[in-house]
């Protein structure tokens, strides 16, 4: 292979991975956190999010995090229900995939933890082991706490989902 040809390819790859720099700086830059896009991989947030719908993520310490429980109290509502939606470590380790759940409360060790059945909250038998949200998919009957993780600690989420982009998510699903 001649030299020009060889250095074609290598500018084409070096002009690639600037641009993909670029690009995930300004991800980064703008949302405060890394990932800042996932790729919605199951049906636990049905009807409001859909496996293969990308979620735009923005970092809580810009945007803050409002629980189901103030969301129905401020009227303010996220992808179709009260309160906002997040994607944390469970239980803080990072080697599993993360999960995306609406917030239902915040709770402090020793008190019991909310279900969301319908639009009501139940407390159920379970007690914080300590303080954290409460996170529940959309479609499922129970919270994610005790049985996924405990209350997720500030620390442990990713971030606040902000857009969602149907559809395109298929493309990283397929890869992976």
């Amino acid at each position: 292979m001649e030299s020009s040809k060889l250095i074609g390819i290598a500018r084409e790859i070096i002009s690639t991975l600037v641009i993909v720099g670029i690009i995930v700086g300004a991800g980064i830059l703008i949302t405060g956190t890394w990932p800042f896009m996932v790729a919605i991989e199951s049906g636990s947030m049905e009807p409001h999010m859909h496996v293969g719908d990308v979620v735009i993520l923005m970092s809580p310490d810009r945007v803050g995090i409002t629980t189901y429980v103030e969301g129905v109290e401020k009227n303010y509502k996220a992808f179709g229900d009260y309160g906002d939606v997040i994607v944390y470590h469970p239980n803080g380790d990072r080697s599993k995939t993360p999960v995306i759940h609406r917030v239902i409360a915040y709770v402090e060790k020793g008190e019991h933890i909310p279900v969301k059945i319908g639009n009501k909250l139940y407390l159920s038998k379970y007690v914080a082991d300590h303080s954290g949200y409460v996170t529940q998919g959309d479609h499922n009957n129970a919270p994610d706490q005790p049985i996924i993780s405990s209350p997720v600690k500030k620390e442990w989420i990713v971030g606040v989902a902000k857009l969602r982009i149907p559809l395109i998510g298929y493309i990283r699903l397929i890869f992976s």
